[in-house]
C-alpha cells in the first residue's frame, strides 16, 4: 500500500499517468515477520495462517544475518518461486584516512582502467557489446517489415536479449568491481572514480550514432554502486586497512 500512495502521489505531483501494480510482493513488519537465525526461517503471516518457512542461504546471506534482528521483510514472487528481501540495520563503521590513492578510469574499449596499469575488458567485451547490438538491429528491422506476428516475435526476442545483455554487464561489472577492491584492500588505498555526470546528455548532443552507441552502451553507473557497496564491505570486515571510495570532478570519456 505505501508503495501504491507514493506512486499516486507522484503522479499528481507531475501530472503522469499512475503506475499499474501486479500482486507480486508483499510488505512485512514486525507484527507478521519474524527471523529465527538458528533455524534459517522466517515466520510470517499469510491469508490464511502463519508460517514458518525454511531459507535457502548462501554464505554472504548467512553472514549478514548473524546476530541481526531484523523487523521488516518482503515476499517477492518471480516466475513459480518465492523470494523474501530481509532489510537488515547496521550502523556505519567510523571513517577511516589513506593517503595512497587508486586511481580508476573509465572507457569505451577499457571499461575501466587503474593508475597501475591494470586493464579491465579489452577486445572480448566489445565483441560482444558488437554482437548485441547487431543483433538488436536485425530485429528492429524484421519487426518493421515483418507481419503482426513477427513484429510480436521479435518484441519477445528483444526482450529477451535485452535481459541476456543487462546479465552479462551486471556479471561483468561485479567481476571488475570485485578486482579493483580486492587490489586496493591489499595496498591499501582509497580509491579515485571518474565522474561521467552529464558525460552522455553532452555526447547525445554532438556525438554521431554509433559513437552514442559506444557511450552509452555500458552501465557504468551500476559499476559505481558495485564499487561503493563492495568497498564498504572490504572497509568493514577488514579493519583499518579497508578502501573508500573518492570521485574527482573528471568529465571525459576516451
Amino acid at each position: 500500500m505505501n508503495r501504491v500512495a507514493s506512486n499516486r502521489k507522484t503522479a499528481m505531483k507531475d501530472h503522469s499517468s499512475v503506475k499499474n501494480f501486479e500482486p507480486t510482493s508483499i510488505d512485512y513488519d514486525t507484527r507478521i515477520f519474524a527471523f529465527r537465525e538458528k533455524d534459517e526461517e522466517v515466520s510470517v503471516t499469510l491469508l490464511r495462517s502463519r508460517q514458518r518457512i525454511k531459507l535457502v542461504l548462501g554464505d554472504y546471506q548467512r553472514t549478514r544475518l548473524k546476530d541481526s534482528k531484523p523487523t521488516s521483510a518482503t515476499l517477492c514472487k518471480k516466475g513459480s518461486e518465492y523470494y523474501i528481501s530481509i532489510q537488515v540495520k547496521s550502523e556505519a563503521p567510523e571513517r577511516i584516512h589513506v593517503d595512497t590513492v587508486l586511481g580508476v578510469d573509465l572507457g569505451i574499449t577499457d571499461i575501466a582502467v587503474t593508475t597501475e596499469g591494470q586493464k579491465f575488458g579489452g577486445k572480448t567485451i566489445k565483441l560482444i557489446k558488437n554482437h548485441y547490438a547487431s543483433m538488436r538491429a536485425v530485429l528492429q528491422q524484421k519487426a518493421v517489415k515483418g507481419t503482426r506476428s513477427s513484429r510480436r516475435r521479435c518484441r519477445e526476442l528483444q526482450q529477451r536479449l535485452s535481459g541476456k545483455e543487462a546479465r552479462y554487464q551486471r556479471q561483468i561489472n561485479h567481476e571488475i568491481s570485485k578486482a579493483i577492491v580486492t587490489r586496493a584492500q591489499e595496498i591499501p588505498a582509497k580509491i579515485a572514480l571518474e565522474d561521467l555526470t552529464g558525460i552522455r546528455e553532452g555526447v547525445n548532443q554532438k556525438a554521431g550514432k554509433n559513437h552514442r552507441r559506444k557511450v552509452n552502451g555500458w552501465a557504468f553507473y551500476q559499476l559505481k554502486e558495485f564499487l561503493s557497496y563492495k568497498a564498504l564491505d572490504g572497509w568493514c570486515s577488514s579493519g583499518s586497512g579497508g578502501p573508500r571510495i573518492h570521485q574527482p570532478d573528471v568529465s571525459s570519456v576516451r
